[in-house]
């Protein structure tokens, strides 16, 4: 195959329109969809962010691989498709992207696989629920998210309820501005910790409104190749009750260490054993939180479109 004739990244009607006519455009993930929800949740919060993104003024984008096919933009019908457990569809990063393309893959994105793909098209603004870190005993293992090291190579604003108490968030931070990617805090001097309002870290930066996080993130990139995370808190009413989230992942870390997981099977562990001491709490956090990080984002990419109009 020559370079010319190898696919590009799809985009759909609707998403091209609106980059062709400077319109704002949010990009979403697809592992949380495929990986990360529960059936019937995860396609009602698909339909969610997506329907939050309008709300704000912007055409969402979410991504996926179908059958080989980059797709920014995906249809319902191929979320449901792509959603289908008996597609067994990968979890797909940035550095897998070509050889699922390549080999007729179907797979969902990671946050990673989501900004290069966006990246690639034109779009500057992304949402998630949680952005990947640095796991508990990285000296040793080097486990850390690829997440981490694509935002340091790839200019979008990514808007994520900050990193799951699961991770060593001091050591992701550190990460972070290792990498020279800014972490500002939405209407916060604290990092979020997913879960709970706050990790207990504070934060150098912050903003209050979407104008002044596109005008940081649009003079951030004028300088700067580097990606940009803007930390959204979960709401009061969504967060966990602190003393159940410590239970919570106490309990989490001690099935890991039963078990003997480790690498990429520590995070299903440890989110299981949130589900379950929780008594689904968590789960219901993490559906509202993507869901008001994908309306930030929405409007975020609405006053970033009205700096360039």
């Amino acid at each position: 195959m020559s370079p010319s004739s190898v696919p590009a990244v799809h985009v759909s009607e609707e998403v091209r329109a609106a980059l062709d006519e400077r319109r704002a455009v949010v990009a979403l993930e697809s592992t949380i969809i495929v990986q990360g929800l529960p059936a019937p949740m995860n396609l009602e919060v698909a339909d969610a962010c997506e329907a939050a993104v309008r709300a704000a003024g912007a055409v969402p984008a979410t991504a996926g691989v179908l059958a080989g096919r980059a797709i920014l933009g995906l249809a319902r019908r191929d979320v449901e498709a792509l959603a289908d457990p008996a597609r067994h569809a990968a979890k797909l990063s940035a550095r897998d992207l070509g050889l699922a393309t390549a080999q007729g893959v179907w797979g969902a994105t990671t946050v990673a696989g989501t900004i290069a793909l966006a990246h690639r098209v034109g779009v500057s603004v992304m949402a998630t629920g949680g952005l990947g870190g640095v796991h508990q005993g990285a000296s040793q293992s080097f486990d850390e998210s690829a997440d981490l090291m694509a935002l340091s190579r790839t200019p979008v604003l990514v808007v994520a309820s900050g990193v799951k108490s699961i991770l060593d968030i001091p050591a992701t931070l550190e990460r972070l501005d290792s990498l020279g990617v800014p972490v500002v805090g939405y209407r916060t001097r604290h990092f979020p910790g997913f879960y709970l309002e706050d990790s207990g870290v504070a934060l150098d930066w912050s903003v209050d409104d979407p104008a002044s996080a596109a005008a940081a993130f649009a003079h951030h990139r004028a300088v700067s190749p580097t990606g940009f995370l803007l930390a959204n808190p979960v709401a009061p009413a969504s967060a966990l009750a602190r003393d159940l989230h410590d239970r919570a992942l106490a309990a989490a870390h001690e099935a890991v260490r039963a078990g003997g997981a480790t690498g990429k099977a520590v995070t299903p562990i440890m989110l299981a054993a949130f589900a379950r001491v929780t008594a689904g709490e968590s789960v219901r956090t993490n559906r509202d939180l993507v869901i008001a990080n994908a309306a930030l984002a929405g409007r975020v990419a609405v006053a970033l479109a009205s700096t360039f109009a």
